[in-house]
Parts: structure tokens; sequence; C-alpha cells
């Protein structure tokens, strides 16, 4: 039975799957984190480090976390705008 991928989009598949592994790329970083500062807006924060894992949001304050609870970064945004931010385990 012949494969359905080419030999160059398993080359890349390959390619992509070893730069997961290897952290590249990886938003969840401390340097990242570093960038986020009081006042920016959601659309910001999301620019720098991504789409969210989850967010809720409680009388007009949206928390939202990326990565887990384990290894992650939360900000707590109230009018769309950043008030309160933490980390865990971030290099």
């Amino acid at each position: 039975m012949s494969s359905v991928f080419s030999p160059m989009a398993k080359a890349l598949g390959v390619v992509c799957g070893l730069a997961l592994l290897s952290g590249c790329g990886d938003k969840l970083s401390l340097e990242n984190y570093s960038r986020i500062k009081v006042g920016q807006s959601y659309e910001e924060v999301r620019q720098i480090v991504g789409d969210p894992a989850h967010c809720d949001e409680v009388l007009g304050v949206r928390s939202c976390q990326w990565g887990n609870p384990g290894r992650g970064i939360r900000v707590n945004f109230a009018v769309d705008k950043v008030v309160l931010m933490s980390a865990d385990n971030l290099k």
C-alpha cells in the first residue's frame, strides 16, 4: 500500500514535530510574560502569547489562562485592559 503523503510532506511533519518538542516558538516564556504590561488590551496580550487556553468572566472582569495551572500565564482584564497578571514555572 502506498503512502498518501509525499516525502516532502513527511519531512515537513518531522521538522514541525521536532520544533514543538524542543520548545522553539513557545510563546509561554518569561521573556513574553515580561512584555505584558498593566493597561494593555486583550488583543495586545493575545498578540504576545497567542490564544488563551480558556477565559472566564465574572462581574466585568475577564480572567484568562495561557498554558495550564502548573506552567502558564494568568491575566485579569477589566474594561478590556490588563489589571493583574501572574505566571508559573516559565523559562
